[in-house]
């Protein structure tokens, strides 16, 4: 019996990849959810024997270097060597006792089953092992409105779920999801019991919702802050003015300098997404020219361009 081919790894995999080869297989082969196969049980004694073997620095060790008799060639050799007989036990393996019947005789694999089967193995009384529900996860697009004030959205899903006959099936599930006041893009909710359903009376799994923010047609966003660029007339720039201003949350009145320049940022505090640390709200000028495109329009650009404005004095031509 191969133990590496059994857990389907190869003979460098360090203690990390074993583990998790051998939880693999034993959720794929355990009889208790394999109800309909024969062979369930045998299969999954073997890969419990290759992981306590292999999970072991020295049994490993004595595998490597003598195989299928790594139980008594260390044995042997220290016979060869010694010329004494020594007892059953291995120190170079730590073996005590083979796999057959249950798995008391084995070695010792509480933590695996506490992780896998929701609190231990079979204990005396036969009781099957609990098998906790696999974790869901699911993606859900929201507007940017969302995020300011919290709101209730409705997903709908398929997760598998065990028939009577304890194979799986694909089924749709309906939830009503609340959106955390504050969330911020790619942030993350938990709702636990609502992932996977367990085996054997195990808890079920829980359900991890990703909010992904829409794009705005008028804000952007990042991470707590949001970014609005807002067009004002020349003399609106020029002269001051006092401007509403749209927010996410509502429009509030602000104040624009006088003499303020294209692509002046200015910053609102505390007006981004009411995280848990509030962002805050950039709002970038953008002067927009009037068109000439009437007798009245021509007229003021030509007295302004008495005026003899240089926009380009840097530039020394």
């Amino acid at each position: 019996m191969d133990y590496y081919s059994l857990l389907g790894v190869d003979k460098n995999a360090d203690a990390q990849k074993i583990k998790k080869a051998y939880r693999k297989q034993a959720r794929k082969h355990h009889p208790d959810v394999n109800h309909n196969d024969a062979a369930a049980e045998k299969k999954f004694k073997d890969i419990s024997e290759a992981y306590e073997v292999l999970k072991d620095p020295e049994k490993r060790k004595a595998y490597d270097q003598y195989g299928s008799n790594w139980k008594t060639g260390p044995q042997q050799q220290r016979q060869q060597q010694q010329h004494a007989q020594q007892s059953s036990h291995s120190s170079r393996g730590g073996y005590r006792g083979g796999f057959g019947g249950d798995f008391s005789s084995g070695g010792d694999y509480s933590d695996i089953f506490e992780s896998m089967f929701g609190g231990g193995g079979r204990r005396g009384g036969g009781a099957p092992f609990q098998q906790k529900g696999e974790d869901a996860n699911a993606s859900l697009s929201i507007p940017l409105e969302d995020a300011y004030h919290g709101s209730s959205r409705t997903i709908t899903f398929t997760s598998q779920t065990p028939n009577a006959s304890g194979q799986m099936e694909s089924k749709n599930r309906t939830l009503n999801v609340k959106v955390p006041k504050g969330i911020k893009d790619g942030g993350k909710i938990r709702l636990k019991g609502q992932g996977g359903p367990g085996y054997n009376g195990g808890a079920a799994g829980d359900m991890y919702i990703r909010f992904d923010i829409e794009k705005h047609r008028l804000f952007d966003v990042d991470g707590a802050d949001v970014y609005l660029s807002l067009p004002v007339a020349p003399w609106e720039a020029a002269l001051g003015a006092k401007v509403n201003v749209p927010t996410p949350a509502g429009t509030i009145k602000m104040t624009i300098p006088k003499g303020s320049a294209s692509g002046k940022k200015m910053k609102l505090k505390g007006k981004g997404i009411p995280a848990k640390n509030a962002g805050d709200l950039y709002v970038v000028l953008n002067v927009v020219l009037p068109p000439a495109d009437d007798e009245k329009a021509r007229k003021i650009y030509e007295d302004m361009q008495e005026l003899n404005f240089n926009p380009r004095p840097a530039f020394g031509v």
